[in-house]
């Protein structure tokens, strides 16, 4: 009986350490399974890391890169701008050595004609020098006076300084032309393209006018104040200052009409006039038809050109006639 309980409890003995065992190296296992967890996970969040902040590498140089042009085109339209300014001051003093050119050559023509001692007495002591030094000082005064001057000598009512504008509503659409630019880099600028009220300023130098297509056009001028209208003149550059050699988009036949009722009613013919491309450039016509009222518009139908097939220029128009007394 003894003997028996003793196996028993020797049996019992070898099982509770085997299950104690058993655990141990259970619980081993489990603690080197999560240790192993713990180093594979920063492992691994390391690696995500370093993809996320290659990634933002990238995109932080795509984004600059996308920056850089628009910069680049800033720069470039301040530039072109400069250069525009430029162009246009060259243009207009290109045709003010041009235009002291001609006068130059008119005024030479005339003092060559001039016999500078038939009336010249040497007792009086003159000096041929001192008389070319005058005549000299005089053709630089008259040239000076023809700059600054106005040859037509009339109020225009259709000048935009003084409150005339062009009614766009009643006036062809200007011409469009791509190739009316220069290109820098691929950009273009400097675009020709000018709006209609142009031909109501003064400043007229070669590419300054507005261009509508084909040769028939118009131009509905809203006047600076009323009046009954006499005459208008027509300017256009001459051959000599233009790029081109040529002024076949001049106005060649064109006709003038009043309009009513604040630039909307009815159209009076006032008359119908040819400009002449080989005569001077400001060329001015008494109109052929009088009106019996006063009038605050005018119509300008331009009815051929001088042979351009593709648009026609016009550089200024005036309109003169007497105004009507408001006092």
């Amino acid at each position: 009986m003894i003997c028996a309980f003793f196996f028993m409890l020797t049996r019992s003995w070898k099982a509770v350490m085997g299950m104690v065992f058993i655990l141990t190296l259970l619980l081993l296992g489990f603690i080197n399974h999560m240790k192993l967890k713990e180093k594979a996970f920063p492992q691994k969040s390391r690696q995500i890391y370093a993809v996320i902040a290659e990634y933002g590498s990238r995109l932080y140089n795509y984004q600059a890169r996308l920056r850089m042009p628009k910069e680049q085109l800033e720069l470039l339209k301040k530039e072109s701008q400069t250069l525009e300014n430029n162009f246009r001051e060259i243009l207009f003093l290109i045709e003010q050595i041009d235009v002291l050119k001609a006068l130059l050559r008119d005024m030479q023509d005339g003092l060559h004609n001039y016999s500078w001692n038939a009336d010249i007495d040497p007792a009086e002591g003159w000096n041929h020098t001192e008389v070319i030094d005058e005549e000299m000082s005089n053709l630089v005064n008259y040239i000076l006076k023809k700059l600054r001057e106005d040859q037509v000598q009339m109020a225009d009512y259709a000048l935009k300084s003084a409150g005339a504008s062009v009614v766009e509503a009643g006036t062809s659409e200007s011409y469009k032309n791509n190739k009316a630019k220069l290109y820098w880099h691929g950009i273009g600028f400097l675009n020709y393209e000018m709006p209609p009220d142009i031909i109501l300023q003064p400043d007229v130098h070669p590419g300054k006018c507005w261009a509508f297509p084909g040769s028939q056009g118009h131009a509905l001028i809203k006047l600076a104040r009323k009046i009954i209208p006499t005459a208008v003149t027509m300017e256009h550059i001459s051959e000599k200052v233009s790029p081109s050699g040529n002024i076949s988009s001049a106005p060649k036949e064109f006709s003038v009409y009043g309009v009513l009722k604040q630039c909307e009613g009815e159209e009076i013919f006032l008359g119908q006039f040819v400009y002449n491309k080989t005569g001077t450039t400001v060329q001015t016509f008494a109109l052929q038809h009088e009106v019996p009222e006063f009038l605050l518009c005018v119509k300008l139908k331009i009815l051929s050109n001088w042979g351009h097939p593709n648009y026609t220029c016009l550089y200024r128009f005036r309109v003169h006639g007497t105004p009507k007394d408001d006092s």
